[in-house]
């Protein structure tokens, strides 16, 4: 779950994971497709959601 509201362009989640997180042409962070976590990329997601500043990121099973 991303909450667009919360992130403040940091980008640390586009830079750990980017087969999930990209960064938008206005520098913040946004959800690759409807971001599914591929298997092989689950450790890098979840270090991604630890590292956000802002706590705008979690994971829902």
């Amino acid at each position: 779950m991303f909450d667009a509201t919360k992130c403040s362009g940091y980008g640390r989640c586009a830079e750990i994971c980017p087969s999930v997180f990209e960064i938008d042409e206005f520098g913040y962070a946004k959800v690759l497709g409807d971001g599914t976590v591929p298997a092989a990329d689950e450790t890098k997601a979840t270090q991604a959601v630890a590292e956000c500043p802002e706590k705008a990121i979690s994971l829902v099973a």
